[in-house]
């Protein structure tokens, strides 16, 4: 089996446990006022498992192949070539996102998701230092405003010292 069919097989599995805390976890503790709502907060996990799963299926049974024969060799990925790929970067990402997620109460939103932010970019190649600390300021200095303000959820915006 090639290897994306392995990776969407693990995937599969990620997403029907993801879809199980969905649908039978996520809303038991609702008060009773929420249950009359018709979204509850389990609808969005509950239509991403559900797209997950399909997508997932749709890669393991090979339906995304096109059945008209190309003229060029089709691109498949060969295990042997994840040396070729930018491994690294996407594992140095995947580390930033915990950190972040560690950061994000002690450190509060602004300062956490500013460094996010400016060390993701620096990450993926940017090298100019004033557009990424410009950028991320005014992204989330906006997010933030439309959270705490427009949604009325508080979001701790500096440390705990400030």
């Amino acid at each position: 089996m090639a290897l994306d069919r392995w990776i969407a097989l693990v995937l599969l599995g990620i997403c029907l446990a993801y879809g199980y805390a969905a649908f039978f976890t996520m809303d038991q503790g609702l008060p009773p006022f929420m249950q009359r709502n018709p979204i509850w907060p389990s609808t969005f996990p509950k239509v991403l498992a559900v797209m997950g799963v399909l997508a997932s299926l749709v890669i393991i049974f090979g339906l995304e192949k096109t059945s008209t024969p190309r003229d060029e060799a089709p691109s498949v990925m060969v295990y042997r070539a994840l040396k070729d790929f930018h491994i690294w970067p996407a594992l140095a990402l995947l580390g930033l996102m915990v950190a972040y997620a560690l950061l994000l109460r002690p450190a509060g939103f602004i300062l956490s998701t500013i460094g996010f932010l400016v060390i993701g970019s620096a990450i993926l190649g940017e090298r100019r230092w004033l557009v990424m600390l410009v950028v991320s300021g005014f992204a989330t200095g906006i997010v933030w405003y439309l959270v705490q303000v427009v949604l009325g959820i508080f979001l701790r915006p500096l440390p705990m010292g400030f």
